[in-house]
């Protein structure tokens, strides 16, 4: 059998380049561009470069009259020493060089508007900061002034509804007539003044308290005066308050309140003041039972009782909680078996 072309016998010492006994290296393939000769090998022809791809090999191919028997070989081991190895580098031409200078120019123009805005942004940052604030107070002043606007002028918190409580002897038709021409106003501009003297026009008002309640209620919150006692008048009785105000009047003397004589003079007299001490000292447990309170000076006080007429000798106003405290503990033990307790000297409390 014929011997393939680069298949020569190699010599007795030379080590087979296959990596096994007895085949060759497909570097030592005369037809691949990369194959090296055998020392000792016979030339071969140089081939063209169809050849060198595709002739070389197909003459080694079982079934070709120089080839047969040999083993087939792929075509893609064939590499053309035509491709290109590594990056390809675009050469320099003049146009190429052109924008290259003006993509630096335009990076470097980038660069500096860069650095001059983080400059101005550096060394203005306390201008800004002080514009901010300005800003943010300026804000907060409008937002204010829009919120009072609205609450003194709209008409959505405007009056529309005023209650009234705490009245038991006063009319409270009369005292809602009174007040009812503030009615529509927004509750910022409500005269409370004029409130005042309506109000005022009402002697058993003792005092008053006003809420405004949004939207659009107004709650008025009334303290009457309450009796203390009653004054004998030329019609008839007054009932009067601590102060002396007259709460009322009647041709009869009213039940449950004690009857005050202070001799003919007036409420703003210091007898009536010296009475007035006396009773507001007095607990509830006293008050139901006395009948009268007579003072016709200041140090010269005396009770009455409505149960069996038990005479109370008071004396001066003064330390009168005291001695209302030991009166308490000696009608609790004595009375109505004791006609007169004298009260005038605490510390030498006697009975009769």
């Amino acid at each position: 059998m014929k011997r393939p072309d680069g298949f020569d016998r190699p010599a007795e010492n030379d080590e087979p380049r296959g990596g096994r006994r007895g085949l060759p290296s497909f570097g030592d393939l005369p037809g691949l561009p990369f194959g090296r000769k055998r020392r000792g090998s016979t030339a071969a022809e140089p081939a063209s470069e169809s050849d060198r791809t595709t002739g070389s090999m197909d003459a080694a191919r079982p079934g070709s009259p120089d080839g047969a028997g040999s083993p087939e070989r792929p075509s893609t081991l064939a590499r053309p020493s035509t491709l290109p190895r590594g990056p390809v580098t675009p050469e320099p031409t003049p146009e190429r060089d052109e924008r290259a200078a003006r993509r630096d120019v335009r990076r470097a123009a980038r660069q500096h508007r860069r650095f001059e805005r983080g400059e101005v942004r550096r060394f203005t940052r306390r201008s800004r900061r002080r514009r901010i604030g300005w800003s943010v107070a300026l804000g907060m002043v409008a937002t204010m002034a829009i919120l009072v606007g609205v609450a003194v002028y709209s008409p959505l918190l405007a009056l529309r509804t005023i209650e009234i409580e705490g009245t038991s002897r006063i009319d409270e038709v009369a005292l809602y007539d009174a007040v009812d021409d503030q009615l529509d106003t927004p509750l910022a501009l409500i005269d409370f003044d004029q409130l005042e003297r309506e109000l005022g026009a009402f002697p058993l008002i003792r005092s008053y308290v006003t809420e405004t309640v949004p939207p659009n209620t107004l709650i008025i919150n009334v303290v009457e005066r309450q009796p203390i006692g009653s004054l004998p008048s030329g019609s008839g009785f007054a009932m009067v308050d601590p102060a002396g105000i007259v709460i009322e009047r009647s041709e009869e003397r009213m039940p449950g309140v004690p009857l005050i004589e202070i001799a003919g003079q007036d409420a703003g007299s210091p007898a009536f003041e010296a009475a007035v001490e006396v009773l507001l000292a007095l607990p509830d447990s006293i008050l139901t039972q006395l009948d009268t309170v007579t003072a016709a000076t200041r140090d010269d006080v005396r009770l009455t009782m409505s149960t069996g007429g038990a005479q109370i000798v008071w004396g001066s106003a003064d330390d009168s909680d005291y001695k209302a405290r030991v009166l308490a503990v000696a009608l609790a033990q004595n009375y109505p078996n004791v006609t007169e307790y004298n009260v005038s000297a605490p510390g030498q409390f006697t009975w009769q």
